[in-house]
């Protein structure tokens, strides 16, 4: 039975949220926080990792207590720790803090107050208008309540994108390997790369006789099997994901790849355009519609189903049908940024702070990327949470900075800052010390209830302070957790570009904030942005992919995004 990155995760962050509810103590809350992303950014199984007798205490944050729980999990594919602390508090207590607005204490609260155990009671209670009752909470948010359990009950459970991959990744090399088969792929959203994914489609061809359908349903992770066909088969997971391969001929392949990758609306506009010339595309092919001639005409790759209807290859993760058939054909379909377009990472943090590297880790582990620069970003002294530098500490790392800088020739290490911006838009650290930095970042991180108005002022009016570039993740979302504060991001955008400032496409997997939509809004106008992975580690340094995805599908080049410019170049940008 496999167990997942994400599965470890998952466990830490329910004993973080439980322990929370509980009021334990801050550090240990943290120590699982930190645990659980630590987990979640490695590129390798940690599963495998233990089976290759390899020490976990060498991952940042993880000490001998969390590394013997973590080879528990892998072991039992359960936490002893949760089971006793779900005895004491119920298990569906905290799928409450989904809620926008409900932190761990109102949570307990609504625990301890109205008997409210899970979602259903919640709802209950709101209707009944009972918890605008309880202090500190009030008609608003009771209100607030109910349109987030309408959300969660009408959007259903998709998966994150990282999570998926963690997924589909090692079940692709699994059927690589059967006997027979010659190619395996995902298609569908998960190789559009949307944020998130319902279920995953994959691909196979194989040659007659391929055991590849016994060895799909026979996968150690599987939960059950739905159905079993010698080329269509269904399971589900233990983690609930949905998994369909179809075994599809080699002279089909292309088509099927571009049926089944989508989007629906996008494959509508191009059938309709193959009718107009007597052609139909299907999963099987792309066939001359007539009555006494079905021969297929192209198929064995998506290169050929284009072809057909005269356009050009689109990329997967444009084809939305929101202009890109348009766009291909006028010949004007962007260079899409790729990995190799980035030089470096300008948001990052250290142990000087909640990250769980040091200072010269983080450099070593950009420098082993490839990159020509690293960001160092600490969060400023509002985050008390998250030991936020006061001035004192952050003039001590800027010296700290100065003399590793000479140890790295050829390699810049920026001096910055995750700034807080405060309530009525000032900063958290004043301009004398800010002055002495490269570059400041400015992030909320509070206040998120403020209405529109006033959060998009609070926004510009931190824009307005010449030391201020970019702008963190510019929404404050986490996907399936935390909706996006309410702002006018095009009048942010117009702000930024009128000031010199830039915005931040956050490529944490659980952000990706901006949205591709905002993605393709900033290019529109003319404002560049920032791919960065707010790297808490050295392992959070390679989540740059996701950022480079959500950029792909919101349009982006490289020349959209500044930091593919070399180091003098950008200093230039960076300087209001």
């Amino acid at each position: 039975m496999p167990i997942h990155n994400a599965d470890i995760a998952r466990i830490f962050k329910q004993v973080a949220d439980l322990l929370e509810i509980e009021g334990a103590n801050p550090f240990r809350i943290r120590a699982y926080r930190n645990a659980a992303r630590t987990i979640n950014d490695q590129t390798q199984s940690v599963a495998s990792m233990l089976d290759e007798s390899r020490d976990l205490t060498e991952l940042p944050g993880i000490g001998d207590d969390l590394a013997a729980k973590i080879a528990e999990i892998v072991e039992t594919g359960h936490l002893r720790m949760l089971k006793k602390m779900e005895k004491t508090t119920p298990e569906n207590l905290t799928d409450l803090l989904q809620i926008s607005g409900l932190g761990p204490k109102r949570v307990a609260d609504l625990h301890e107050k109205l008997g409210i155990d899970n979602l259903q009671d919640l709802g209950e209670a709101a209707r009944k208008k009972k918890i605008r009752s309880l202090k500190g909470f009030g008609k608003k948010l009771e209100q607030n309540i109910l349109k987030e359990i309408e959300r969660h009950t009408t959007n259903g459970a998709r998966t994150r994108l990282s999570e998926a991959e963690q997924v589909a990744t090692p079940l692709r090399a699994y059927l690589g390997q059967v006997e027979g088969v010659k190619r395996v792929v995902v298609a569908g959203s998960f190789r559009r790369r949307r944020e998130t994914v319902g279920d995953l489609d994959i691909l196979a061809t194989c040659k007659k006789g391929s055991p590849v359908m016994d060895r799909f349903t026979a996968y150690e992770d599987v939960a059950e099997v739905l159905s079993k066909g010698k080329t269509r088969s269904s399971i589900r997971l233990r983690g609930g994901l949905q998994v369909d391969l179809r075994v599809v001929p080699e002279a089909s392949y292309g088509a099927a790849l571009y049926y089944f990758t989508g989007s629906r609306d996008h494959n509508i506009a191009v059938r309709r355009m193959a009718a107009k010339n007597d052609l139909k595309i299907n999963e099987y092919g792309v066939f001359r519609d007539d009555a006494e001639d079905k021969e297929r005409i192209a198929g064995a790759s998506e290169e050929e189903v284009f072809a057909t209807v005269e356009l050009p290859f689109i990329e997967p993760e444009l084809r939305e049908n929101r202009g890109e058939i348009e766009a291909a054909l006028e010949g004007s379909l962007p260079r899409l940024i790729i990995a190799d377009d980035i030089r470096g990472d300008l948001h990052a943090h250290t142990e000087a702070t909640d990250g769980r590297s040091s200072l010269t880790e983080m450099v070593e582990a950009a420098r082993s990327l490839g990159y020509s620069y690293l960001g160092i970003t600490e969060h400023s002294q509002a985050v008390t949470v998250a030991g936020g530098l006061d001035r004192r500490r952050l003039e001590e790392q800027i010296e700290e900075i100065d003399r590793l800088t000479d140890r790295y020739a050829g390699f810049r290490i920026f001096k910055g800052i995750e700034v807080d911006i405060r309530e009525d838009g000032s900063l958290d650290l004043p301009d004398a010390v800010l002055k002495k930095l490269d570059f400041t970042v400015g992030a909320v991180h509070s206040r998120f209830d403020l209405p529109s108005d006033k959060q998009t002022e609070r926004i510009i009016r931190a824009m307005d302070n010449r030391h201020f570039n970019i702008l963190a993740h510019p929404s404050g979302r986490l996907i399936n957790q935390r909706e996006p504060y309410t702002v006018d991001m095009e009048k942010i955008m117009r702000a930024a570009l009128e000031r010199g400032c830039f915005l931040e496409l956050n490529a944490q997997p659980d952000r990706l904030d901006l949205n591709d939509h905002h993605c393709r809004m900033a290019k529109e106008m003319g404002l560049k942005l920032a791919i960065c992975t707010d790297a808490h580690h050295v392992g959070g340094l390679k989540n740059m992919r996701y950022g480079i995805y959500q950029a792909r599908r919101g349009w982006l080049s490289s020349d959209d995004i500044i930091n593919t410019r070399k180091v003098a170049d950008l200093q230039k940008l960076l300087k209001r």
